[in-house]
């Protein structure tokens, strides 16, 4: 399917079919776009979580307002991300790129130091923004990839952050929830929104262009 064709087919899905579970194979590009997803400085700010067990998503349903998307999906991606950033973070993301390129340990101290200098004085909740951001850039490439894999997908805000955070347990790991994408298959005989129409700005108010 060309992309385009699939962002057109693709919508806000508000009722899965329970019964109709994604084959990993789909899951697993889902998941792989998600990490091929650019972020500032190749820092890769988050990560991601793939929730199949029932009794969790049914729990989530409940602090997500219960909307039962969440527990009726096939997987639950939890996108999370660094509360912060530390000297050990930024190091260890170079540290692999190096390695990853075979190249010298201190290839790129000279830049590391420049983003220390950048991001370790300011105040944790300001850098939080700017990793939620970029675990935001990898969201949006999950969800094309699910539609053009022909899988549905749910974009979602609308939870209980700090309670989702103490139930996966993320602070352990440095981490705060963002956002959710349910995936599954649509229950084309009970989603109100299956057959209505795509709506957006006309092209004439939504582009600019300046030449």
């Amino acid at each position: 399917m060309e992309l385009l064709d699939a962002f057109k087919w693709r919508y806000a899905t508000k009722k899965y079919d329970s019964t109709k579970k994604v084959d990993q194979v789909l899951i697993d590009k889902i998941v792989e776009a998600t990490r091929l997803a650019p972020t500032s400085s190749g820092l890769q700010p988050f990560e991601v979580f793939v929730i199949t067990n029932q009794e969790l998503k049914n729990k989530i349903a409940i602090l997500s307002h219960g909307q039962q998307i969440v527990a009726d999906c096939s997987h639950l991606l939890v996108f999370a991300a660094w509360d912060n950033y530390t000297e050990k973070r930024i190091d260890g993301i170079f540290a692999l790129t190096a390695a990853g390129r075979e190249q010298p340990a201190d290839r790129y101290k000279e830049y590391t130091d420049r983003l220390k200098s950048m991001y370790l004085d300011r105040p944790a909740e300001v850098n939080f923004v700017h990793t939620a951001r970029q675990a935001y850039i990898a969201f949006g490439f999950a969800i094309a990839e699910a539609a053009s894999l022909k899988v549905d997908a749910t974009p979602m805000e609308g939870f209980l952050n700090e309670e989702l955070d103490k139930l996966l347990r993320l602070g352990e790991k440095g981490l705060k929830s963002v956002t959710l994408l349910p995936v599954g298959y649509r229950d084309e005989a009970n989603d109100w929104l299956v057959n209505l129409n795509k709506v957006r700005h006309p092209k004439e108010k939504f582009i600019t262009e300046i030449a």
